[in-house]
């Protein structure tokens, strides 16, 4: 995993980390595109990638036995691509179908919208995907010169789950990884602090009609991260009793999708809340979300309110870690900024000492509806 994502690109970059993820799979000094794509999948393995605003990251999974053949193929990848001009010319088209059937579900895009609301001007207000104006014109060039700036060894972490002796995956790591040149990060972000609060309609062609409301919220070091998380997780977490789901879906019958969500940043965060209604009830929606979200800032929690907020949480938690994947991923995002992971207990434990008046703290911190941002999709 690569400490760099799409907030690391100019304006007139954007879509470049993603490009180069899709470009990583497609040639190496000694592998063609095919030869790459069959070293892990021929032995029945899955290799895979994903680029998010602040992070690029080549993951696999694979039998124990294939260890070597799978960390060697990382390497390859990761620093000896070429990125012919042939394959890149292909991979922009299959990007630019993927934007627009990205912009054929108003669902997902909306999510990606907002976040360009409420980070106006600012790179992690862009679109991973990019437009389909600047895909066109990436070139080569570009993507190299990216790489050299932005991509460096110090900002890279390797991270494991599997059925292997630690002393043995470090040398096989230490093999293949070895003899690459350490380079040093020149990477620097700039830090996102001008939030106005915006209130945007947006016409769409689609038969739900799709809003959402929320405020910038903490970073991945805040202290109140875990107090918000736990927050979002009780209004509009994946169970299907979730405080805006009983009260919007099930008592009202005004949506068919609520949920919640909190994204942390490296240096901010955003919180959210997505409905799916019909374009009369929207209005109604919004309305009861807010009613929702004042309640949590003038009541606090009661004890078995609280309990049980806990417990579904950390239940959630605990069925996540079981697997594999989603741990190692967890523990390599962690390690791009903290030299220590957490153990799934000691987040319980964390958990378990959240308070009912850190609750009313933070909800009163990030709920006042006078700095809450608004976007609707309607209808045409």
């Amino acid at each position: 995993m690569v400490n760099t994502g799409s907030r690391d690109e100019c304006e007139d970059e954007n879509g470049l980390a993603h490009l180069i993820e899709h470009m990583l799979f497609k040639g190496t000094n000694k592998r063609k595109a095919h030869h790459v794509l069959s070293r892990i999948e021929n032995i029945g393995g899955e290799l895979n990638a994903y680029t998010t605003k602040e992070e690029t990251c080549i993951y696999a999974s694979f039998m124990p036995n294939y260890y070597k053949q799978s960390i060697e193929l990382f390497a390859d990848v990761a620093f000896n691509s070429v990125y012919p001009q042939k394959e890149i010319a292909k991979e922009k088209d299959i990007i630019i179908d993927e934007i627009n059937s990205y912009n054929d579900s108003p669902a997902e895009l909306i999510f990606d919208d907002f976040e360009d609301l409420i980070y106006n001007g600012h790179s992690l207000g862009r679109n991973i995907l990019g437009s389909i104006e600047n895909i066109k014109s990436l070139k080569r060039k570009d993507i190299l010169r990216f790489i050299k700036t932005k991509y460096s060894t110090e900002e890279m972490v390797i991270a494991s789950v599997g059925q292997i002796d630690f002393k043995k995956l470090i040398s096989i790591i230490e093999k293949y990884f070895n003899d690459i040149p350490q380079t040093r990060s020149s990477l620097t972000r700039i830090p996102f602090n001008n939030y106005i609060p915006t209130n945007h309609v947006k016409s769409m062609n689609s038969h739900l009609s799709h809003c959402m409301l929320g405020n910038i919220a903490y970073s991945r070091s805040h202290s109140n991260k875990l107090t918000l998380l736990l927050i979002s997780n009780l209004l509009g977490g994946p169970a299907l009793n979730s405080t805006l789901s009983m009260e919007i879906r099930e008592k009202h019958a005004l949506a068919y999708s609520v949920e919640s969500m909190f994204q942390p940043y490296s240096d901010t965060g955003v919180f959210n809340i997505y409905i799916g209604s019909d374009i009369n009830y929207v209005d109604k929606s919004i309305n009861l979300a807010l009613k929702v979200l004042a309640r949590m800032r003038n009541k606090k929690l009661g004890t078995m309110q609280l309990h049980r907020a806990k417990r579904q949480i950390v239940g959630q938690l605990a069925m996540s870690s079981e697997s594999y994947q989603n741990e190692m991923l967890g523990i390599a995002k962690v390690l791009l900024y903290k030299s220590r992971v957490k153990t799934i207990e000691e987040v319980i434990d964390e958990i378990g000492n959240i308070t009912a008046d850190q609750i009313l703290d933070v909800s009163n911190e990030i709920f006042d509806s006078k700095k809450m941002s608004i976007l609707r999709y309607l209808n045409e």
